[in-house]
């Protein structure tokens, strides 16, 4: 099933926090309605295409390759959950030939903000389309038969992190790249070879954490906020969280569930995702003796991690180098 269509909306609603840019964006709209005509890309030639957060940019940088110019709506370092967009992206989105989102949830504000913008040309791609998704709220009981302690937020109706399985991720390449053939028809060969590069790397990234989770003598890993779930469906891991999939402040009794849990099953490691505040996981670390560390949800890059040429695949391959230390320890 395709992941892209004309400028139409996708049925997802708003999240409450883009209220008010949204606001702005309507009433800014007699700006954009002279704004751009969704041309083939700016004066190289190239096809301009806008993505709305880090994952997006880099598939759609790998894809695309020397025919594209790629625009990453949020800066490098911030949590996407929290972005909001503003006035100047949708005029941005106005003169764009594509625009592609994760989807499932992780953008709220997309349905808005393609209906704000004057271009009738703009093909918008939602690259998780097709995909099966995890609900973002269960539980379900653990082999001795305590409950899962691992818990979503109510905010998602799913867990949006879909990229985080390689699997996913090469269905969400796949979707740019048919997005890419659609609209430069022209050099499909040259979008087609990249995908199928990427695609190889993929299945070999699958392969290297399969082998990999073969060595794991532990099975659990306790986690800042609930945003693993695919990547540890695929590997046969379970996420405790100590809070949703957008992180957030845990409650006191929450905090003590999670320490208790710890020390229970003499867990050797905390993981937030680096780019959020530490400074929760680090409590729990003090009180219980155990170590921090980062395991990626990729969800945006640091600018010196970007400046240092890390991508999907290197944060991807640092994600499975912690998780080995974590869970390959001894009984």
């Amino acid at each position: 099933m395709n992941g892209f269509k004309r400028n139409a909306s996708g049925g997802f609603g708003i999240n409450t926090k883009t209220v008010t840019a949204i606001s702005l964006i309507l009433v800014f709209s007699f700006i954009l309605s002279s704004c751009g005509t969704g041309d083939t890309g700016a004066d190289n030639g190239k096809l301009t295409i806008y993505t709305s957060f880090y994952v997006m940019y880099d598939f759609a940088t790998k894809i695309g390759g020397d025919k594209v110019n790629v625009i990453n709506m949020v800066p490098a370092g911030m949590e996407p959950h929290d972005w909001e967009p503003s006035p100047k992206d949708i005029a941005g989105l106005s003169g764009a030939d594509l625009f592609i989102y994760s989807g499932a949830g992780m953008e709220g504000w997309v349905d808005k903000i393609v209906e704000a913008v004057n271009n009738k040309n703009l093909v918008v791609v939602e690259t998780s389309k097709g995909i099966t998704l995890r609900e973002s709220s269960h539980s379900h009981a653990h082999e001795d038969g305590e409950a899962n302690t691992g818990h979503f937020g109510d905010e998602y109706q799913y867990d949006p992190h879909v990229w985080l399985d390689p699997k996913n991720a090469k269905m969400q390449m796949k979707a740019i790249k048919d997005a890419l053939v659609q609209v430069d028809g022209k050099n499909s060969g040259y979008y087609e070879e990249n995908y199928n590069y990427y695609a190889a790397k993929l299945d070999e990234l699958d392969r290297k954490y399969r082998e990999a989770a073969k060595t794991f003598s532990r099975k659990e890993i306790v986690v800042a906020h609930a945003a693993y779930g695919y990547l540890c469906s695929a590997y046969g891991i379970e996420q405790i969280a100590l809070d949703s999939i957008t992180g957030g402040e845990p409650t006191g009794s929450r905090m003590k569930e999670i320490i208790d849990y710890i020390r229970e099953h003499d867990i050797r490691a905390i993981f937030y995702d680096g780019i959020s505040s530490s400074k929760t996981v680090d409590a729990i670390a003090a009180e219980t003796g155990i170590r921090v560390a980062v395991l990626s949800a990729v969800e945006g890059l640091s600018a010196e991690d970007l400046k240092a040429g890390k991508d999907y695949f290197s944060i991807m391959e640092e994600n499975l180098r912690a998780l080995s230390e974590a869970l390959q320890q001894g009984e």
